[in-house]
């Protein structure tokens, strides 16, 4: 299991834009198979900062998600309406376990 954390910073004209094409890649995404969670999380003392967090069952899921048309229309969507070049911070799970994370209730 990965967690991806992704940082974005976005143009303040470009806020709502960004959120639009966000959550529908956001929405896509968690229909693949290997992408357990995909949070989209907006700051609020500071409106173009946002957050992505993306849970994948392996460590191969995020090279397969970046595979995807929806992630490629996303990626190309957005190049524009950011502040400065996102990042990504990638943890491994602590609790709850991963067999809790698959878990579908």
């Amino acid at each position: 299991m990965l967690v991806v954390h992704v940082h974005v910073h976005v143009k303040p004209e470009c806020v709502e834009a960004f959120k639009a094409a966000t959550i529908a890649n956001a929405e896509a995404s968690l229909a693949e198979d290997g992408i357990l969670r995909f949070d989209v999380v907006q700051q609020e003392d500071d409106p173009t900062r946002f957050v992505l967090v993306e849970v994948y069952a392996t460590q191969e899921a995020p090279a397969a998600h970046k595979d995807t048309a929806h992630y490629a229309i996303w990626r190309d969507t957005v190049a524009d309406m950011m502040a400065e070049q996102r990042t990504s911070v990638k943890y491994g799970d602590c609790f709850p376990g991963a067999e809790r994370w698959m878990t579908v209730e």
